[in-house]
Parts: C-alpha cells; structure tokens; sequence
C-alpha cells in the first residue's frame, strides 16, 4: 500500500480529468496509478507535468526501444518498483534484449547491446553515476545520435528521475504487489 489514498475518476477535479484524458491517450493503463495518480494531485502544475509527458511520447524523436533502455537505467538507479513493473517488459517488447534488461535489474554491467543502445547505456549511466558527462561520451553519442536525439535524451533522464524520486516518496505500489526490484 502505497502513502497515498487511491484515487478514482470521480474524485477529480475537471483539470485533473481532462489531464487524465490526455494520459490515457498515450499509456496503457486508466492513468490513474504510478507517478501520475501523485503529480495529478497539484492544481495547476500537475495537469502540466502531465501535458509535458504526453508531449514527450506524442512528439518525441528518441526511438521507443531507446526510451525504454534510458528508462531502465534511471529507475534502476532508484529502484522505483512500478516504473520496473511498467517499464521492463515494454523494453523486452520493442527489442531491448532479455539479456540486457535482466542484467540492469540486477545491477549487472550490460553489454550485449547494439550500437546505439550502448551509446544510451553509456550516457544514461554516466550521468547516473557521475553526474557529469563526459567530452567523449558526449562526443560519441552526438555522432550516432545526432544532437535533437541527444538533446531529448538529456531530457528524458531529468524526467526519469522525477518519476523515480515521485514513486519511491510516495512509495507507490505495482498494481499486483510485486517487487520487481527485490
């Protein structure tokens, strides 16, 4: 059980609803769970958070199997259990390597990667680790990037650190009660 009360569509306010429609447009489950039954919570900047994460997947230029990778890594760091419980079979789906998920889960040095999903592995755990970027690191991924890719990159990690700081707080729940983490 998580610290928050759950939350049902009638308990919404009409922002908060009209946020939860936008949601649903772009993830599988009511909307209604993870970070979002947290962020839906702050009038004003909550539905906008929201906004921001819809825009991310909508129009966003990082190939989904990238995303998934760069999301991995952060929520590993965090060991946010619902955004593994959400996370880590879409990676599996869109072509992250079993071998490659199982070895973040359990904090294992991931190299089974293609090209460009060790360039994500490389950045995303760089600045997990260290904080920083490196010239190389940076330089590297630029190249077979591309700088708009690299920029949303960059982004998304700020973003999946927000969620995993937003779920472990709360201590949000898988919708099954697993710890995928454990």
């Amino acid at each position: 059980m998580g610290r928050l009360a759950d939350l049902t569509v009638s308990d919404l306010n009409p922002e908060q609803q009209e946020a939860l429609k936008k949601l649903q447009t772009v993830i599988a489950h009511n909307g209604l769970g993870g970070p979002f039954s947290v962020w839906i919570r702050m009038p004003g900047i909550g539905p906008a958070i929201i906004d921001l994460f819809v825009a991310q997947r909508k129009k966003g230029i990082l190939e989904k199997r990238l995303f998934e990778l760069m999301t991995l890594v952060v929520i590993r760091h965090w060991s946010a259990q619902f955004a593994w419980w959400a996370h880590g079979p879409r990676a599996q789906e869109l072509g992250v390597a079993a071998a490659s998920v199982e070895a973040i889960r359990t904090r294992k040095t991931a190299t089974v990667f293609r090209e460009d999903e060790q360039v994500i592995y490389d950045v995303t755990t760089e600045m997990m680790t260290k904080n920083v970027l490196s010239a190389a690191t940076y330089a590297r991924a630029k190249a077979v990037l591309g700088e708009p890719v690299m920029i949303e990159l960059i982004f998304s990690i700020g973003f999946y650190n927000m969620v995993g700081i937003t779920l472990n707080a709360f201590e949000v729940p898988t919708p099954d009660g697993t710890r995928p983490l454990d």
